[in-house]
């Protein structure tokens, strides 16, 4: 259960990244960013996939956090093919560590849907190859992400790699060619569209499963 959800911001390459914050009913053990599909495509950060992803991180005890892409909501700038999303998002966990230490310092989730999974996949990898904290679960779900890579892509091979046999916009094909590529376990849906209609209570069991993992 949320205990609330407030209105943050924070600051991209592109200027302001509006965002939702959800809170768990506890103190923190870490937190989560959680981010949305295509933004030319409706895609925001109130989608229905990323709003279950965030719920199911914040009853594990997570703070969830939901940005908006370039260009979306109140969010500046306009979209990028992934570029410069990736960009804002380095900004976000680095300011983010500096304005909530406390969750910062916990157990740290990041999870994509659709487009969404190509940023998440790459913003890991630029952390990885700098260096940097990257997250201890990496989460991707009707994963977009060769049609918006710019960089070479390293996921860990714990990946939570989770698509839908019927997918209308991303075909499983796709998703098993990215899998292969990375050498990754892949968990179809039977039956499951693009955007999991119907299959939300599979979805966030597999969540659950993998959160707890944690």
């Amino acid at each position: 259960m949320l205990a609330r959800t407030e209105k943050i911001t924070f600051q991209g390459e592109a200027g302001v990244i509006d965002c939702a914050l959800d809170l768990p009913m506890t103190p923190p053990i870490g937190w989560a960013l959680v981010l949305h599909p295509h933004p030319l495509h409706g895609g925001a950060r109130d989608n229905k996939i990323v709003t279950t992803i965030s719920r199911a991180c914040v009853e594990r005890g997570l703070m969830a956090v939901r940005p908006n892409f370039r260009g979306v909501g109140e969010s500046a700038g306009e979209f990028d093919a992934a570029v410069g999303e990736t960009a804002d998002m380095q900004q976000l966990v680095r300011q983010f560590a500096q304005a909530h230490p406390e969750a910062a310092a916990g157990k740290w989730v990041l999870a994509g849907f659709s487009f969404g999974t190509s940023v998440a996949a790459q913003l890991y990898s630029v952390l990885a190859e700098q260096s940097q904290a990257v997250p201890d679960a990496l989460l991707l779900f009707g994963p977009a992400v060769e049609r918006f890579k710019f960089r070479t892509v390293s996921v860990p091979d714990d990946t939570l790699l989770v698509h839908g046999e019927a997918d209308e916009v991303v075909p499983l094909s796709e998703a098993m060619s990215f899998a292969q590529a990375h050498d990754l376990p892949v968990t179809v849906v039977p039956g499951a569209s693009h955007f999991f209609h119907g299959k939300l209570v599979v979805l966030k069991r597999l969540l659950q499963q993998r959160l707890g993992l944690l």
